[in-house]
């Protein structure tokens, strides 16, 4: 067996499932699915959400509670019926106030029902709405630092899962109310009617609580296994399609369907498994309760013809045998359903127990227009891993009104610069000032509306192309989204699509160009209007001519605005007035292109070259010119 990335040894039969997440990605950590019976940190939390429909959660118990009474009387009226109400010397009129008492009985059983399944549903979809909103709210204000250790998959998981989970919880458990009272009433009217007699029905318990604990450990394994299988399969499938173009272009289509095919069938078996498992219950209860009923036909009927007992209060116990496995049935699939809604209880209440890192000081004040748009670094040091800083005590100032361009090779600090500027993150050591104020001392909303960014890869949202201009400013006007739409040179390719501005967009923007999407990421910054430009990247996914045109757009558009440029082509960013040089979390050079053409560091050295690019910077030279920088 060759080894794992663990070091264990890999299973020989494990081929199918190693090979397909070669192929899928990485091995995946596969979560909880069943926790404990009952867990009251979890079941604490949920009630919260339950609380303030308390009032309904109490009519469903009440409602379930006179069900399961009205359960018990009808077998009973059904014995009066017979032992007295047909009796030759029966009381005139006593069978028809029986029957009309067994009918009141009926429609109690009917309202109590429908009282109690209306209720617990209503009350489920409520709290299951309310914690969809609470977590969809605070995943939205998390910080950057725990989404960029979570995968999305797991996190929609969550949300959709692991809620319904509890939908489901939350939905039976007023139901196990019921079917305790109803198994708890059933044994003591039958001890009522006759002690000798149910002791002899109640003589099968033991076989089947025997019975029960076998079978829950052999069910919970051969659940797990089906999930987990379940699961595995569910992924290499989401991963293959998101990957078709790849799949496709490296003729992995035929490999991977018929790795797909190994997984589908684990898949088979182990859900088969767990199928054979859970169907074996129901013949046993089946069994014990024709026992049941036979020792009541025998015993019962050997006590009527020595006249111990009645007719009726045979009848009587054979009805409530009838019920008596019902909610032990019930309770046993309801074992289940708790357990799981334990663990998604637990798994929805770690999410909305993250902690926000970056979060407002109490006394954080509102950036105003009468801020203007400078940008300092102050001795910044900051990494996403305090151990492994990658900006080391760096510092610069950028002016109100000033363009700046911040260039360097691949990990050097650009973008986590500017990440910092809008507080995605909080510095280490130092500060980062904008517009003269500290931004942990400026409210993260009004700083929102101080800096637009304009991404290197655009993300466009399901919704019309007015809406995705619109998105971080919903109350500009359409003339707005129209003029920002023509400064960025995307009014003419919007007007030629077929519902012009009312276009709807493709997931992602499918249905555009790269180039196009970008243009409409750049409209959508500059309707914001915000003093601060930040462009990361922004024109390195466009064809030269679509570049040109951006930039005599951006000539003009950053007046007045001070504008921060992340770029990698030397090409984009010679017009700056001030260029920023970063290699290796460190600022090693500084000033305009004449300055730095001048100093002949690392910056000269690549433009006399004729690289193109910061990327293309060889080890050989970097350590070079890092000698020279320190």
């Amino acid at each position: 067996m060759s080894p794992t990335r663990t070091g264990e040894p890999r299973d020989p039969h494990d081929d199918g499932r190693a090979r397909m997440r070669a192929v899928v990605g990485s091995d995946r950590i596969e979560e909880e699915i069943f926790g404990r019976v009952f867990d009251g940190k979890v079941v604490r939390r949920i009630w919260a959400f339950v609380h303030p429909y308390r009032r309904r959660v109490w009519i469903a118990v009440a409602a379930v509670l006179v069900f399961t009474v009205s359960q018990l009387t009808i077998p009973l009226l059904i014995r009066y019926a017979i032992d007295h109400g047909m009796a030759p010397d029966a009381p005139p009129g006593l069978l028809a106030g029986i029957v009309a008492l067994f009918g009141v009985a009926i429609a109690v059983n009917y309202a109590a029902s429908l009282t109690q399944e209306r209720v617990t549903g209503w009350m489920a979809e409520n709290v299951l709405f309310d914690i969809r909103r609470k977590m969809f709210a605070h995943l939205q204000h998390v910080s950057l630092s725990f989404m960029d250790k979570t995968e999305v998959g797991r996190l929609m998981s969550r949300l959709q899962g692991d809620v319904n989970s509890m939908q489901e919880f939350l939905e039976t458990s007023v139901q196990s109310v019921g079917d305790i009272a109803l198994l708890v009433g059933i044994v003591g009217v039958m001890l009522w009617l006759d002690w000798q007699l149910a002791a002899m029905v109640l003589m099968v318990l033991p076989v089947l609580l025997g019975v029960r604990v076998l079978w829950l450990a052999k069910a919970r394994a051969a659940f797990m296994a089906a999930h987990e299988a379940n699961s595995v399969a569910n992924g290499a499938l989401a991963e293959a399609i998101h990957g078709v173009r790849a799949v496709q272009a490296m003729g992995r289509a035929h490999l991977n369907a018929e790795l797909y095919g190994q997984l589908v069938g684990r898949t088979y078996q182990a859900h088969l498994r767990a199928s054979r498992l859970a169907q074996i219950m129901i013949p046993i209860v089946d069994t014990l309760t024709g026992i049941a009923m036979a020792v009541v036909v025998v015993g019962g009927g050997l006590m009527v013809v020595s006249g111990r007992i009645e007719v009726g209060v045979m009848v009587a116990f054979l009805f409530y045998i009838q019920r008596f496995f019902d909610p032990i049935r019930s309770l046993t699939m309801q074992y289940s359903v708790m357990q799981r809604a334990m663990a998604s209880g637990h798994r929805l209440t770690e999410v909305l127990d993250v902690e926000v890192d970056v979060t407002d000081a109490p006394d954080a004040v509102p950036l105003g227009p009468e801020d203007d748009g400078s940008v300092e670094f102050r001795g910044v040091t900051f990494g996403y891993d305090p151990e492994h800083p990658v900006l080391k005590d760096v510092s610069f100032h950028v002016k109100s009104g000033e363009r700046v361009a911040l260039v360097g090779p691949t990990g050097s600090g650009k973008s986590s610069s500017i990440s910092l500027i809008h507080r995605f993150y909080d510095v280490q050591a130092g500060a980062v000032r904008v517009g003269g104020h500290d931004v942990r001392d400026v409210t993260q909303e009004s700083l929102g509306r101080h800096i637009a960014m304009v991404l290197q890869e655009p993300y466009l949202f399901t919704g019309t192309v007015m809406e995705n201009i619109r998105y971080s400013s919903h109350w500009a006007s359409d003339d707005d989204v129209v003029e920002a739409a023509k400064a960025v040179g995307a009014h003419e390719f919007v007007q030629a699509m077929p519902l012009g501005y009312e276009t709807m967009l493709e997931e992602r923007g499918s249905n555009l160009s790269l180039g196009q999407r970008q243009l409409l990421s750049f409209a959508r910054a500059l309707v914001a209007d915000a003093k601060i430009l930040v462009l990361d990247e922004a024109t390195a996914n466009i064809d030269s001519y679509t570049e040109m045109q951006i930039q005599k757009a951006l000539q003009r558009l950053l007046e007045g605005r001070t504008g921060l440029v992340i770029a990698h082509r030397l090409a984009t960013i010679r017009n700056a007035d001030r260029i920023v040089v970063l290699q290796q979390g460190h600022k090693i050079e500084e000033g305009d292109h004449e300055t730095l053409m001048a100093q002949k560091g690392l910056y000269a050295k690549l433009y006399d070259l004729n690289y193109a690019s910061f990327d293309d910077l060889p080890e050989d030279l970097s350590e070079a010119d890092r000698a020279i920088a320190t």
